[in-house]
């Protein structure tokens, strides 16, 4: 089973799938990872990514996940995964693919990304990624809100899944 974490920036994302990981005693991917220079140069900037920036970092975490697939390994990774379009790219039509949505107010999330130092991502860019965020419903992930404690929104996760 192949679990992403999604949500906009400041959600938490990867402490999230850290933790999810460390319960379920498989390996962690920050999606991030995957990013381009060009693309992190951009957000850096301020400057939202296109489409046309996201398909290729997309595609790439998709080969990792098909990866960890073939290995018969459980895994998470974290993606923001923002479009229905772009979670179709993650999921690759596979059943075993399950996200994590974390859900937010976007003063908490604000709050956060102030917080928050020594990332690429500038904060700026929050209303952009909720303007793009085409929020999953309940056939297409586990909604988490973001307001409960890190072990809280793990345990919600696990209690939702089906092994």
């Amino acid at each position: 089973m192949i679990f992403i974490v999604m949500g906009v920036s400041g959600a938490g994302k990867t402490r999230i799938g850290e933790l999810l990981a460390e319960r379920l005693s498989c390996s962690f991917t920050d999606g991030d990872a995957f990013h381009s220079e060009a693309n992190k140069e951009k957000m850096h900037r301020g400057i939202p990514l296109t489409d046309d920036d996201r398909w290729p970092w997309l595609r790439t975490i998709r080969a990792a996940i098909e990866a960890k697939e073939r290995a018969g390994e459980t895994a998470v990774f974290t993606c923001s995964s923002l479009k229905r379009s772009y979670r179709d790219i993650l999921r690759g039509g596979d059943p075993d693919v399950r996200f994590v949505y974390l859900k937010g107010t976007f003063d908490v999330l604000k709050a956060r990304l102030g917080a928050r130092s020594g990332h690429f991502f500038n904060s700026s860019l929050l209303e952009s990624q909720l303007d793009t965020l085409e929020e999953p419903g309940p056939d297409e992930a586990i909604e988490v809100s973001i307001d409960l404690t890190p072990e809280q929104m793990v345990d919600s996760v696990i209690a939702q899944t089906e092994f």
